[in-house]
């Protein structure tokens, strides 16, 4: 349709130059005012059809950029939910964010005007070109030679300009995860003191994207420049050469004046779409990186895995787990598990530095992370990885920062359970502590709470998140991901006894670098450097100088 309507609108740009050259040819040779009027007349109606077909163009690629990038932003959060923190943690979440909505709208955008002056450029010039040179070869040839030139440049300016928008949107994703993790870490740094400190790194980083910004400007404004230049001269060239043609009376008045009119209309599309080249390239990159994102392999949840019960008696082993975050090196294994082994109603604790790998362990036990290689056995049978929907409706995921939607505080404690009554809700509430904060709040378990937690404190957040895993009665696999990571000690200890409650009757694997919490575990894991440095009751592991004991004695240093 786009084709068809432009081929249109390249005959009405004919007619209109047409026209408009016969009636001031007319009236350069005073013939009579009908001999004028009627051009002149035929001229408007070609101009009108000009405007109403690129109208109609328009509207078209904005109803096919709109559905398109729509559909496209749907494809990505799809892949994103689906694939989950794998992708997360590979991608950054800046990146999927600015993917999503700043990225889109890039699209969008590169689709609008990407569609319209292709098509310009690639069916009005041809159709005036055929035309000129049934009026005037040799002003043909002219405008045939200029056009390579004109491409030439555009060419080696464009590349020059795609390099420079490439490296300027690598290093807009940089800033777009580095931002989003500052905000995040801000209250953690305030706490800590280091926030102005933290203030220069934020500011290095965002004067290196202005910096490439600028350069991407430059060679951009220089290329259009360049363009301009080039068309002015070459339309200044057939000038002169019609003007010396009709000096010299080699030619009529009608071919030369024409000519000069449609010259301008020839080149027309070819600098548009040189100018908007330079606007679309931003688009073009967040189209090749959601491009990537969506080509990435994912692996759906599988069911393999028989429906079981987890009981006492209940067992997971694994052997030869390896992982790797793509991007990483390939002699960098991020996880790389020789031997574990998870049975009945344990407390395991997983303690390490930072960077060690207890979360990376966590979330490939919760299936949310796919190893790359791995022999794993749930109650002896036989599964790739935990990513199996069996597994992960038996367990109760409790992360550093608890996710909320927005919503009633009894939708949030109804997450596992959607369809719980309201009394088995406030029984979940009291377990986990809540029911003191709930009665003072003026509509109860109705009271509406913002997106991610929005409205109340980061204590009652942890007991909502609580009063999820106690109301999950029938999940018997507890996963903590330092989940008190960010609480001062007063409310973690207010914390401590309903957690300890939550405890009985569970497999619990506690990621933390909270003393106090190991001693509540029957096994602890002690990872270093993706892999497990030593595994065994407190007592064992406390009984010589190995990795645990070393670890201990730097928490304790930490502290003091």
């Amino acid at each position: 349709m786009l084709a068809g309507l432009t081929l249109l609108q390249a005959f009405v740009v004919l007619f209109q130059g047409k026209y408009l050259a016969e009636a001031l040819v007319n009236s350069w040779e005073q013939k009579s005012l009908q001999t004028i009027v009627m051009p002149m007349i035929l001229f408007a109606v070609a101009f009108i059809f000009r405007h109403v077909f690129n109208l109609i163009n328009t509207k078209i690629v904005e109803s096919y950029a709109g559905k398109t990038s729509e559909n496209i932003r749907s494809q990505l959060l799809d892949k994103v939910y689906n694939a989950g923190p794998e992708i997360i943690s590979e991608e950054g979440t800046g990146n999927l964010v600015t993917s999503s909505l700043d990225g889109i709208d890039l699209v969008e955008n590169y689709f609008k005007l990407i569609f319209t002056k292709l098509m310009n450029m690639s069916i009005i010039p041809p159709v005036l070109l055929i035309y000129i040179y049934t009026q005037n070869i040799a002003s043909g040839i002219t405008l045939t030679v200029i056009v390579p030139l004109v491409i030439l440049f555009m060419i080696i300016l464009g590349l020059a300009a795609q390099s420079k928008a490439d490296s300027q949107y690598a290093q807009y994703t940089i800033l777009s995860n580095h931002f989003l993790d500052a905000l995040r870490g801000l209250p953690t740094l305030k706490m800590l003191g280091l926030s102005k400190r933290y203030a220069k790194n934020i500011y290095t980083v965002s004067d290196e994207y202005r910096r490439r910004t600028m350069n991407t400007l430059r060679i951009a404004i220089l290329s259009t420049f360049a363009l301009d230049w080039l068309t002015t001269l070459g339309i200044a060239i057939l000038a002169v050469f019609l003007g010396l043609g009709l000096i010299n009376n080699s030619f009529p008045l009608f071919p030369a004046l024409v000519t000069l009119i449609l010259a301008p209309e020839y080149f027309l599309p070819l600098r548009d779409f040189s100018n908007d080249y330079h606007a679309t390239l931003n688009g073009k990159n967040a189209l090749n990186s959601i491009f990537e994102i969506l080509d990435r392999p994912t692996t759906d949840q599988a069911d393999d895995l028989d429906d079981f019960t987890w009981d006492k008696d209940s067992t997971v082993e694994v052997n030869n787990l390896q992982f790797t975050y793509k991007g990483v090196g390939t002699d960098d294994v991020s996880l790389d598990i020789d031997h574990l082994k998870l049975s009945g109603y344990q407390r395991i604790g997983v303690i390490g530095k930072s960077g060690s790998g207890k979360t990376t362990l966590i979330r490939a036990i919760g299936g949310f992370l796919i190893p790359d290689h791995a022999n794993i056995k749930i109650n002896q049978q036989s599964v790739a990885n935990f990513k199996q929907a069996n597994w992960q409706k038996k367990l109760t995921f409790l992360p550093q920062s608890p996710y909320l939607f927005a919503g009633s505080i009894a939708e949030n404690i109804a997450f596992y359970r959607p369809k719980a009554s309201l009394d088995d809700i406030k029984k979940a509430a009291d377990a986990a502590g809540l029911q003191d904060f709930i009665n003072t709040l003026e509509n109860g378990y109705e009271t509406q709470i913002g997106e991610g937690g929005r409205g109340i404190s980061g204590g009652q957040q942890q007991r909502i998140m609580l009063a999820r895993a106690f109301l999950a009665d029938d999940r018997h696999v507890l996963i903590f991901d330092e989940p008190t990571a960010h609480l001062d000690i007063e409310t973690e200890y207010a914390l401590k006894q309903p957690m300890e409650k939550l405890f009985q009757n569970h497999l619990v694997i506690f990621a933390t670098h909270r003393l106090h919490w190991i001693k509540e575990m029957d096994y602890v894991i002690v990872m270093d450097n993706g892999k497990i440095a030593e595994q065994g009751t407190p007592d064992e592991l406390s009984s010589h100088n190995g990795a645990y004991s070393k670890l201990i004695a730097n928490m304790r240093g930490d502290q003091l």
